[in-house]
């Protein structure tokens, strides 16, 4: 049959259809339900209703329709201009503008509506297929992330129930990149200024390289953007979508989205062209729920059960299930205590910093890496492996995923591998000898452009198994190669005819390469293998960016993570603990935690604060049914029991995971271990004992109190509030300063930790403390940088940077902190200077409580 008759016949199908389903309900309007939400869609094929069935409250913003499904190609979307339902069939036939004919399967779950593309007509016409956008009228919470839209009350979101339905609309690339936008959570407890309004956007701050300077405002009202599967719409609410591509066809593309280009260099777009891979639209399918927000996440479990989603799981419990939200170590240094350190915190899976970053060699899979001790040799990550599953530890390393570096990776130099990313093909337009380094090609293809999107200076071009390194190319013709220097990274000189393949490779930020595809799969598979053969069950994959080197978006994390998990399943693995540098649509449902970023810049438990990239983090995870984060917080040797228990504390209120930075020598310069290990553990303990109710989880969360814990039986626990009179970088000078302390509850033995901090070189020269009864401590001794006068159980000491004792001032009983006002003078005893800073913090301790 040839191409006409094809065409005509399908032409001919599609109206046969037409014409059967017209007869059953031609132009009626489709009424679909579940246990939760109705939706109705109308004759033209758009949703015009979404309520909920138990309190008839209307979720379509009024005066909006969203189509059920659209196309779209070079030209734009096409829309539907027809419906057609058949409930004996559970189909609808969507007809839309340029002819196309969908048939698409729409079953009533209990939960969830799944809808699924069967067929299309023209789909030769067609490069994506568009699940919405679903437009909705809740605005307060936008999980961009995931694509679901929350409030108070109700949840609207969306599932791709294959891998090739992604998150969004289509983009180049099928990715959102991070930017602010404005958005207020509470109007009125955080009102917009003048100068900004709802949906305002704006470039992420710094210069784009450092983690950190990407996160710079610290009021509630700018959100960061991580996603684009939900998306706020001021006027009106909010929006939903996810997309199917035609993945069959090549593109060029130019990556990334908007906003970029933080500085005019570094992020800026560049043109990309996307090889195909087998991935069609036909069968795509999602599943749309709407349900009460307290049931949002057990509602996805219930999707993900009945749908064959991955369900990772650990210890019995899926890992998107709050109740399996745990810390981790991020160890560091020698590991002789590690195993110790972690069974006394109670902490079973460790990042294993210590080893330090990770890349990928399929030909020399540990990199020559030895895990060392101080007193024991040095042990193979397989023995090291086996060692930690002996003692129930989960334990792995931090990698840089798939960046393929010309220095240690054999499918780059001295044989570059035919499957490395490319940026650019052409062909050349002259014979090309060994000695050569004038080469002329068919035409620019944006050669011209340097690097790659994130803004390095990597020019690299492959030719058979030569790679050659250029800088530009000529404006005219004959198109040029300037620069060039042929056999870079040691690979061989060759002869190459004309018309021979020249393409430009994809850089990662670290100046090496990336997979396509087909060897991204290949990587996939290898670090299965590799996890397993190291006794590793946990894996940090910093540098998931290389998962969007090839073009294709989500739909390239769900691949690698799939074949990632079927690899460690198929050799022998369980559970597979994934951390990464970030989370998107197609990692969700695979990666157990995301504790990106660290220090104070996320939150810090001594001064009970959220940082700015905390914040920012926070609401990008909660949104999205994920655990906030605190990053990697050290283990400070400065840090008192408070300080730790706060730590878990407000994890536990905040639904926060984070890694705990852990040395020998940061612990063992602590002074509080042994009181820090226990209180920790403590709180370990209740994580395994107790649900967790609301009101305990806001009484945690108050940033106005630390909390301290004991354990007075296996599910018995007691909850001692903790209230801080803490002042930071006070003056030091003979006057002095008088401060005024509050404390809330009853009257209680005085306890006060004064730390000095000098310039270097310099030292205090004694200091005067005056008690609100008069009582007088005058300690005539210089202070070096860092080094405390502490108060506590009737005993004044000086000590170290790190509070261990140095030397006993004085034994007083009946010191007191009364209830209420009171206060507390500190001063220079003899010369101050401006240059010298204090710190005070005075503890009160409320009455225990039995949670």
């Amino acid at each position: 049959m040839n191409n006409f008759n094809i065409v005509m016949f399908r032409v001919i199908i599609a109206w046969i259809m037409v014409f059967s389903y017209s007869n059953l309900s031609h132009a009626q309007t489709i009424n679909l339900k579940t246990r939760y939400s109705s939706i109705s869609i109308d004759g033209k094929g758009f949703i015009t209703s979404i309520k909920d069935v138990n309190t008839k409250k209307e979720y379509n913003p009024k005066g909006f329709s969203s189509a059920l499904m659209s196309l779209s190609n070079h030209k734009g979307y096409i829309h539907p201009i027809k419906s057609f339902y058949s409930p004996k069939r559970n189909q609808i036939l969507l007809s839309f503008s340029n002819g196309a004919v969908a048939t698409i399967k729409a079953e009533q779950k209990n939960e969830y509506f799944r809808f699924q593309l069967l067929s299309l007509t023209k789909k030769e016409q067609v490069d994506n297929i568009i699940w919405g956008p679903y437009k909705t009228n809740i605005s307060k919470t936008i999980g961009d992330v995931l694509g679901v839209v929350r409030d108070d009350d109700f949840a609207i979101g969306m599932l791709g129930l294959n891998d090739n339905t992604t998150g969004g609309p289509p983009t180049d690339g099928d990715m959102s990149f991070m930017y602010y936008f404005i958005h207020s959570p509470d109007p009125v407890k955080f009102p917009l200024p003048p100068n900004l309004k709802e949906g305002q956007t704006f470039t992420i701050g710094g210069d784009g390289i450092s983690d950190v300077a990407f996160y710079s405002h610290p009021e509630e009202y700018y959100r960061m953007n991580y996603g684009n599967g939900a998306v706020l719409e001021p006027t009106f609410g909010s929006s939903i979508s996810m997309h199917s591509r035609d993945r069959k066809k090549e593109q060029m593309i130019r990556f990334p989205v908007l906003p970029d280009n933080m500085d005019g260099k570094a992020n800026s777009a560049r043109y990309q062209l996307v090889l195909p891979t087998d991935a069609g639209f036909i069968g795509s399918a999602m599943a749309l729920y709407a349900c009460p927000d307290s049931l949002g996440l057990k509602t996805i479990e219930k999707i993900v059960l009945a749908e064959g989603l991955p369900h990772p799981e650990i210890d019995g419990k899926w890992i998107k299930d709050p109740k399996a939200y745990r810390p981790d170590i991020a160890w560091s240094g020698v590991h002789d205590s590690l195993v110790n350190y972690a069974q006394r915190l109670g902490l079973k899976s460790v990042q294993d910093e210590g080893m330090g970053e990770y890349y990928p060699n399929r030909q020399n899979r540990w990199g020559g890496k030895k895990v060392n001790f101080k007193s024991a040799p040095a042990m193979t990550i397989p023995e090291y492996g086996a060692l930690m599953k002996e003692k129930g530890i989960r334990w792995g390393l931090h990698t840089r995923c798939e960046f393929l570096q010309p220095d240690n990776n054999s499918d780059v130099a001295p044989v570059p591998n035919d499957s490395l990313s490319i940026m650019q093909r052409t062909v050349i337009t002259k014979q090309l000898s060994p000695q050569d380094t004038v080469i002329t090609v068919a035409d620019r293809a944006y050669f011209n452009e340097f690097g790659g999107w994130e803004g390095n200076h990597t020019n690299v071009l492959k030719i058979g198994k030569e790679l050659i390194e250029y800088n530009g190319i000529t404006e005219t013709k004959p198109y040029t190669f300037l620069n060039v220097k042929r056999g870079f990274h040691g690979t061989t000189r060759g002869s190459f005819g004309l018309g021979t393949t020249i393409v430009k490779l994809q850089p990662n930020c670290y100046h090496g390469f990336a997979p396509d595809m087909n060897l991204q799969e290949v990587y996939a598979d290898f670090y299965g293998k590799w996890l397993v053969d190291g006794g590793m069950d946990y894996i940090d994959f910093d540098g998931l960016e290389s998962c969007i080197y090839q073009g294709h978006g989500q739909y390239s994390f769900k691949r690698f993570f799939g074949k990632l998990f079927e690899s460690y399943k198929r050799n022998g693995g369980k559970y597979l603990r994934v951390m990464g540098s970030a989370v998107g649509e197609g990692s969700w449902h695979y990666m157990s935690v995301c504790n990106v970023g660290g220090g104070d810049h996320m939150f810090s438990p001594v001064n009970n604060k959220w940082g700015i990239e905390g914040k920012d983090m926070r609401y990008v995870f909660e949104s999205s049914y994920l655990p906030a984060t605190f990053g990697i917080i050290n283990l400070d040797s400065e840090w008192t029991m408070y300080d730790a228990e706060n730590l878990q504390a407000k994890s536990i209120g905040w639904d926060a995971t984070y890694m705990l930075g852990l040395s020998e020598r940061a612990v063992e310069n602590c002074s509080e271990k042994n009181a820090i290990f226990k209180a920790y553990r403590t709180w370990e303990n209740l994580r395994s004992e107790i649900d967790f109710s609301k009101t305990l989880k806001e009484k945690l969360k108050d940033l106005n109190y630390k909390f301290h814990l004991e354990q007075t039986g296996k599910k018995a626990f007691i909850l001692y509030p903790v209230r801080e009179n803490r002042f930071r970088n006070e003056p030091y000078t003979s006057e002095g300063k008088l401060y005024q302390l509050k404390n809330e509850f009853e009257s209680q033995p005085l306890e006060f930790a004064i730390r000095i901090h000098t310039p270097k070189g310099e030292q205090a020269n004694g200091v005067k403390i005056t008690l609100q009864n008069g009582k007088q401590f005058l300690i005539d001794r210089k202070f070096s940088d860092g080094e405390f006068i502490i108060f506590k159980g009737n005993s004044l000491y000086v000590a170290d940077r790190f509070r261990k004792k140095r030397e006993e001032i004085l034994n007083e009983r009946n010191l007191m902190l009364p209830n209420g006002q009171s206060d507390i003078a500190v001063a220079a005893l003899h010369e101050g200077s401006e240059k010298i800073k204090i710190d005070l913090v005075v503890n009160s301790i409320g009455k225990g409580e039995k949670i």
